[in-house]
């Protein structure tokens, strides 16, 4: 029976393919977009979720959910730099005040500001 079914699905989704082109385009730009996140780098958003979010089954499912969406909506490399800038902000000295207040930075802020509450909104309170 399983081996009914593979085929079946395998079958569809060429047909699929074959039919929309965009296949090959489409979601593979965006998987590329979603997995250009290290491994690591996926692990340390993970645990900082669970350590405010509790260790807990259902908060895994909704950091691993809340970090897929935020790297379906910003590069890795967009994440780093505002990261960098927020983790700047927080310190204390003549090298942290350029990053206060400064229309580059604030917009980087602002980009990874909406995409968490995007990813919040979907695994949060759209019930993942």
């Amino acid at each position: 029976m399983i081996r009914t079914l593979v085929k079946r699905l395998a079958g569809g989704a060429c047909a699929v393919a074959l039919v929309s082109g965009s296949l090959v385009t489409g979601p593979a730009a965006s998987v590329e977009l979603e997995n250009d996140y290290p491994t690591e780098a996926r692990a340390d958003y993970i645990f900082g979720c669970m350590a405010a979010n509790g260790q807990s089954r259902e908060s895994l499912s909704r950091c691993s959910c809340s970090l897929d969406a935020l790297a379906s909506l910003l590069t890795y490399d967009k994440y780093v730099q505002a990261s960098t800038v927020l983790s700047l902000r927080q310190g204390i000295g003549q090298r942290t005040t350029a990053f206060k207040s400064t229309k580059v930075f604030d917009d980087q802020v602002a980009e990874l500001r909406r995409a968490q509450a995007e990813a919040e909104i979907r695994c949060y309170r759209g019930g993942t």
